[in-house]
């Protein structure tokens, strides 16, 4: 019996998606449930599961192609039992060597690779289920020509199968197409500039209380609810109160019209290979210290096997962003549309600080708020970041909710 293999329904923001690549051949047996082709949209990299166990007769669009929803992608025979199973189990079991079939590349992957005329097979893969990404032949191809630039790496890096130009050359270059997501980040960002009137205020926190505290409790906090206690759930916290407080900060505006949000969907930013997504925490007023953490260390999980999904990226009424993770002093943090403000976190540095007309030495960080001036005017701004530092410094203030 042949079954028709479909692009599944593609969320509702978005219009179509690129077929990235098959993992499975016509000819291949495949299991109810196992992965045929992953589909990228702008957000997040669906899969097409198979149906049903069977074998792949036809593969109708190949990888690289734009599809969109209910699109005819392969046919499938369906089966209950792999018909070659009979015949290639004593082949297996008399062999003496096994074969792990390596994960596709995509068309920019194998275009960079052919370029280069690079062996994929001694590369790393970072991506989903082992696959190469194109940062990963970037990373490759560095590494080559460092080794190439260090007289002591000249012996091995002889038998690199590295192309002479890419190795020699003191100024290589690679042109390579932008990913959808990372193509939608550059539409944002720009939008964002282009249609807000967004400007940056600064503040400094003493984060002493908080790192005292974390210490304290960070073992017992996560012998309870198996999760740890980091800083963001603090600065989640501390940024709900202040919001409560300034209303037009977790406002967005449509048009001539100003939307006051009556719950807090605060949104994370997270790095992934694929580029920067902000994952929203939902109803996070209503959420205690642990339920915070265990909504980041899931959103951090997802990013890292690839599951994030639409839903989990749609909405969010304020965003958090901590640069600091990297090891950054300090930034202007972008507005992420279309929310009105952003809060950037940075490094913690032990800083010089006066106190009491002495010199002290404290653990300090940078923060910054971007909105969009048209709705928040400056003094909100100051004072949001006013309430902000002062729950950070006497987080009695999350705590006991005064």
């Amino acid at each position: 019996m042949s079954f028709d293999i479909l692009v599944p329904s593609l969320p509702e923001s978005v219009s179509d998606a690129t077929l990235v690549a098959w993992h499975k051949q016509p000819g291949d047996w495949v299991e109810a449930g196992d992965n045929l082709a992953d589909l990228e949209t702008d957000k997040v990299i669906l899969e097409v599961p198979a149906p049903s166990s069977g074998v792949v007769t036809e593969i109708i669009r190949p990888a690289g192609e734009t599809v969109v929803g209910g699109e005819l992608l392969a046919r499938l025979d369906l089966q209950k039992q792999n018909p070659a199973s009979a015949t290639t189990e004593p082949a297996e079991k008399s062999s003496t060597t096994t074969h792990t079939e390596e994960p596709p590349l995509s068309p920019s992957v194998r275009k960079l690779v052919a370029e280069n005329e690079i062996d994929p097979s001694g590369i790393s893969g970072s991506g989903k289920h082992g696959r190469i990404l194109k940062t990963d032949v970037l990373d490759y191809l560095n590494e080559q020509q460092a080794a190439q630039e260090d007289p002591a790496a000249t012996s091995e890096a002889s038998h690199n199968p590295l192309s002479a130009t890419a190795v020699a050359s003191l100024r290589p270059e690679q042109r390579v197409p932008m990913t959808r997501m990372r193509a939608k980040i550059a539409e944002r960002l720009l939008q964002a500039q282009q249609n807000a009137a967004m400007l940056t205020t600064f503040n400094e926190v003493d984060l002493s209380a908080v790192i005292e505290l974390r210490n304290q409790y960070k073992e017992r906090f996560e012998n309870k609810h198996n999760v740890k206690l980091g800083f963001m759930s603090f600065f989640v916290k501390a940024s709900i109160e202040a919001l409560k407080r300034f209303p037009a900060i977790n406002a967005s505006i449509d048009g001539n019209d100003i939307i006051y949000h009556g719950y807090y969907d605060i949104g994370i930013a997270v790095t992934t290979p694929r580029g920067l997504i902000v994952p929203i925490l939902r109803d996070a007023d209503q959420l205690d210290f642990a339920g915070i953490e265990k909504g980041i260390h899931d959103f951090g999980s997802k990013a890292r096997n690839g599951s994030i999904s639409v839903e989990d990226l749609s909405g969010g009424t304020f965003t958090i962003t901590n640069g600091g993770i990297f090891g950054s002093m300090l930034s202007t943090p972008i507005l992420n549309p279309p929310q009105c403000a952003i809060l950037g976190m940075h490094a913690i540095k032990d800083r010089p600080v006066v106190e009491d007309g002495q010199i002290v030495i404290r653990p300090i960080m940078y923060l910054a708020l971007s909105y969009d001036h048209r709705l928040v005017d400056g003094k909100e701004a100051v004072q949001f970041l006013g309430i902000v530092k002062e729950c950070l410094e006497s987080p009695a203030h999350l705590l006991l909710n005064i």
